[in-house]
């Protein structure tokens, strides 16, 4: 009953452009009038902490953010490969007394793996080429702490000049992330021919 409720909240992040969602949680991390600091306060656990400009919780804060921007993709994703799982498999798994735990494991969690594949990988390109949740949230403070190689690159174009810098660095990321992309997937397909 609540399932299309709970599709719909789920996609929501998907809905708002990266500038609004970064405005949104600096409002929510707001160290005088922000929703955490105030429950935190209500439940008598803070005094009010500057979550974007504490180099302890500047990276941790970025991250959650950029964690709740992303479920969208990976709901849609896996919520479509769950569909797609023969029903008859768990049936028959169930007759033959696989409990819950023993169907996931070998008939949700093969027919989902492809997905998880691509849908981490796709989160890993994504990821690492934010950038306005970045310049929003933090501007790469403090103290660097957040400075992703995307933000990296455009300071060094727009603030200092250095274009061919920048266009480097642009192809050295496009490098990186293909290498690390290829090890992540020949790590996985191979650990998937074994099982």
């Amino acid at each position: 009953r609540l399932r299309p409720l709970a599709r719909a909240l789920a996609i929501i992040p998907w809905a708002m452009p990266e500038v609004v969602v970064g405005i949104m949680w600096r409002l929510v991390y707001n160290p005088d009038v922000g929703i955490l600091n105030e429950t935190l306060r209500g439940l008598g656990l803070g005094d009010g902490h500057d979550w974007l400009s504490g180099l302890g919780t500047a990276l941790p804060a970025v991250i959650v953010v950029g964690v709740w921007a992303g479920m969208p993709q990976t709901t849609v994703a896996l919520l479509a490969g769950l569909q797609n799982t023969p029903r008859e498999l768990h049936e028959a798994a169930a007759v033959d007394g696989a409990g819950a735990w023993r169907r996931f494991r070998t008939v949700t969690w093969p027919a989902l793996r492809p997905v998880a594949l691509a849908i981490t990988a796709l989160n890993l390109i994504w990821n690492f080429n934010s950038f306005a949740l970045v310049y929003v949230l933090t501007n790469g403070g403090p103290g660097g702490r957040t400075r992703l190689p995307m933000l990296f690159a455009y300071e060094e174009a727009f603030r200092y000049g250095q274009f061919g810098y920048a266009a480097a660095m642009g192809c050295v990321m496009v490098a990186v992330i293909s290498v690390l992309l290829a090890v992540f997937l020949v790590g996985r397909i191979r650990g998937g021919d074994e099982s």
